[in-house]
């Protein structure tokens, strides 16, 4: 794994370096001073996670922060400060973690650990399903696009019954809680499918879905899914899930709450 830290004071950016290298996880790990000099880094170079102080001179981390999510979007970003005032700002790009210096190697190792965990496929799987926070597909690690929002939403109601089977009636349900099952409706459905299998066709997974006598559902051994892992009490999955399940989605709430629940032995 490879970790970038920047803060402008020099001894602050080598003391986060120096815990770092001391965790299993860190392979790589590099250390700026100069927000600029990170910028040109990761033109070049991936970072799985960068480490951001946010109050910096020549470019604030807020600002390096969205520069790097433009270059490189799977960098998690970690902001380590003495301001808490910013801590809304931080979010806003996406940031997974904000630590008050002086930051405790415990806290920092968490902090990376939620970051890092489920982001790689188990072996042999190419896909990944991400339900902690919002939903998102990857294949071979790169972010799956749907053509149509209904789509991506059908997808991830299949995911969260873990393969079981789902009616069409039922899925219709769920995607528009608000209409009626009549007959335009099933065909406005039925592109919705079918824009489904294409895109996962055009991906190359076309078999993580199934479809017969009017019932579909995944195939959640072919998935390497976040939520999957949880129960099954992978430690890493588990530390990973900060009570946010697919939150794109209202429906999943009731998913969310069961997992709160096995969280804290409910």
């Amino acid at each position: 794994m490879t970790i970038l830290c920047v803060d402008d004071e020099k001894l602050l950016m080598e003391d986060t370096v120096a815990i770092c290298r001391e965790l299993p996880q860190a392979g790589n790990v590099q250390g700026f001073i100069h927000g600029k000099d990170a910028l040109e880094w990761i033109r070049g170079h991936a970072a799985d996670v960068a480490l951001l102080d946010i109050n910096m001179p020549d470019m604030s981390g807020l600002e390096l922060a969205a520069e790097i999510k433009k270059i490189r979007p799977d960098t998690a970003i970690v902001f380590l400060t003495g301001y808490s005032e910013y801590a809304l700002q931080a979010y806003k790009v996406h940031a997974i973690g904000y630590l008050m210096k002086p930051v405790a190697k415990d806290q920092l190792a968490s902090e990376i650990g939620y970051a890092m965990a489920g982001r790689y496929p188990q072996p042999g799987l190419r896909v990944k399903a991400r339900t902690f926070g919002n939903f998102d597909l990857f294949v071979d690690g790169v972010i799956v696009r749907f053509k149509q929002a209904k789509c991506k939403e059908l997808l991830a109601y299949l995911i969260d019954r873990q393969g079981g089977d789902v009616s069409r009636a039922e899925a219709f349900a769920i995607l528009w809680q608000d209409r009626m099952y009549d007959r335009s409706m099933q065909k406005q459905f039925d592109v919705i499918i079918r824009s489904l299998k294409k895109t996962l066709e055009e991906y190359g997974v076309a078999d993580i879905f199934e479809m017969s006598h009017a019932k579909m559902r995944v195939c959640p051994e072919k998935i390497s899914c976040d939520a999957y892992r949880f129960l099954n009490a992978d430690s890493a999955a588990v530390n990973a899930f900060r009570g946010e399940y697919m939150s794109n989605y209202s429906w999943a709430s009731s998913t969310e709450g069961y997992l709160f629940m096995r969280l804290h032995g409910g």
